[in-house]
């Protein structure tokens, strides 16, 4: 079974670790941990500056996963267009829920974060804590954005918030 966990990921591969976002496999490596050798995915998490060792046999069951599909990214770009969903629950426990979509790794699931945060500029201002999950999520979008279609990350965030400007219009 680890045979086809190995194969599903190689190096320089782009791949989507669910609480960092989007990073790269430097190399495949054994290491010893508590006597045993493990086989470990080395992911490079550039804007972060930091490296990750996975082990490749659970790899998948913590939620690592390959980029998303296109078709994938312009449905996630869609839902940016729709009407922000905001629950009437208190602040706390809707902050908890961001929080776990955004670290989910789900990328539908952090667009609908991105959109039901987004503040136009006639709109009221964020506290610090919404501003703070706003960037987490739209951070995470525009890497996965940019690393699907070939963008820098600058051009890629630009492209979402020419979305998100445009359900305003």
């Amino acid at each position: 079974m680890s045979k086809t966990k190995k194969n599903e990921f190689r190096p320089d591969d782009f791949v989507v670790y669910p609480a960092h976002g989007v990073g790269r496999i430097v190399s495949i490596e054994e290491q010893e941990v508590a006597g045993l050798r493990l086989e470990m995915f080395v992911i490079s998490f550039e804007k972060d500056k930091m490296t990750l060792r996975v082990p490749t046999a659970r790899a998948t069951e913590i939620g690592m996963r390959s980029l998303s599909s296109p078709d994938l990214i312009d449905r996630a770009l869609e839902t940016l267009k729709g009407k922000a969903r905001v629950k009437r629950a208190m602040w706390s426990r809707r902050a908890q829920e961001y929080d776990q979509k955004i670290n989910s790794g789900d990328l539908m699931s952090i667009a609908e974060v991105v959109r039901d945060l987004h503040r136009n500029d006639d709109q009221r201002e964020q506290s610090y804590s919404e501003r703070q999950l706003y960037e987490a999520a739209l951070d995470r979008l525009t890497r996965e954005v940019a690393a699907v279609n070939g963008l820098d990350e600058n051009t890629a965030q630009k492209r979402v918030e020419e979305v998100l400007l445009s359900r305003a219009a």
